[in-house]
């Protein structure tokens, strides 16, 4: 059985896009990850090389199939999708989706993918580069005990030649006298100690530890999220909204709302529960609605999320 972890696939596409933005075909676009950047590679890729499952990966990221002729394909939204991927690249989010995981295997042209393929076909020299990229050592650890082994050996076979070489005995006497100036020696160093250095050993102990809680408090920790298209991702608090097209900010973790999520309704969806409460959200953003399935406020423009009612699905959703 294989014992390739989803873990190990990270950070193979991470190995891989190191490499591609360096001497890949497509470096101009991953070297420099934008979302626009991003969007020229997905374009380039998707024609290139139409794979069943590729295809699936894009529109499971995107909500929409690949379309080589239409001119329009990305969006704002869209474009923040990406940055989730932008930001996976540049190890910027802690706990990436599964489908920004498969689109930048695409996107550095992993193989095999996806992840059930991987972890099935993998050759030995994968293998080897799984284990550098785990930082495992096991097979350095094994040489060091064979190599130690061996130099065990020629060492005690160098000592087996001088047990035939007959030695003078020491005198006894001589044996005291080093063992009474030892003891002599130590008992006068130990005297000369002074009893103040204990202190100074104790105030030198109580700093450091001060300063070692000041450095880890004072630590950068990734407690921080930020909305990314339709869903939260937990990022590093020292993340700057740079290049993103909505500006959507840095803000403290919230696990009340780090679970909200916009969703795309249709004529499927539940909208309330057996007693008739609702169980989606809804905000107004400019003309149109979006919906979400939680209550909170609407991550882009601050607006309450009320929950929904006939009179809204009657007016936005089935007035077609």
């Amino acid at each position: 059985m294989s014992n390739i972890t989803f873990e190990d696939y990270k950070n193979a596409i991470k190995a891989k896009y190191e490499k591609e933005k360096e001497e890949g075909d497509y470096s101009n676009n991953l070297s420099s990850p934008t979302p626009a950047n991003l969007r020229k590679l997905c374009v380039k890729r998707f024609k290139s090389n139409p794979d069943k499952e590729d295809l699936n990966a894009f529109e499971s990221f995107f909500d929409f199939p690949f379309d080589k002729d239409k001119k329009n394909l990305f969006g704002d939204d869209e474009m923040n999708k990406l940055e989730a991927v932008k930001r996976f690249f540049q190890g910027k989010t802690e706990k990436p989706s599964e489908d920004t995981i498969q689109l930048a295997a695409i996107l550095v042209d992993l193989r095999p993918r996806p992840f059930n393929k991987y972890k099935k076909q993998m050759d030995e020299e994968d293998v080897q580069l799984i284990d550098i990229l785990r930082g495992t050592s096991d097979s350095a650890k094994e040489v060091s005990s064979d190599n130690l082994s061996d130099k065990v050996k020629v060492e005690n076979s160098n000592n087996s030649e001088a047990d035939f070489v007959i030695e003078e005995p020491l005198p006894v006497q001589s044996k005291e006298v080093k063992s009474e100036e030892t003891s002599i020696s130590t008992f006068v160093n130990m005297d000369e100690k002074p009893k103040s250095n204990k202190l100074k050993y104790l105030a030198i102990v109580a700093v450091l530890a001060g300063l070692g809680l000041i450095i880890f408090l004072a630590l950068p920790r990734k407690e921080c999220m930020q909305w990314s298209g339709d869903h939260y991702e937990i990022v590093d608090c020292n993340l700057k909204s740079e290049g993103f097209i909505s500006g959507s900010p840095v803000e403290l973790l919230d696990e009340n709302l780090v679970g909200l999520k916009k969703i795309k309704v249709c004529d499927t969806t539940v909208y309330f529960d057996k007693n008739h409460n609702a169980i989606i959200w809804y905000a107004k953003k400019g003309d149109s609605i979006d919906f979400f399935n939680n209550h909170g406020r609407h991550p882009e423009n601050n607006s309450p999320l009320r929950p929904v009612t006939k009179y809204i699905l009657d007016k936005y959703v089935n007035k077609k």
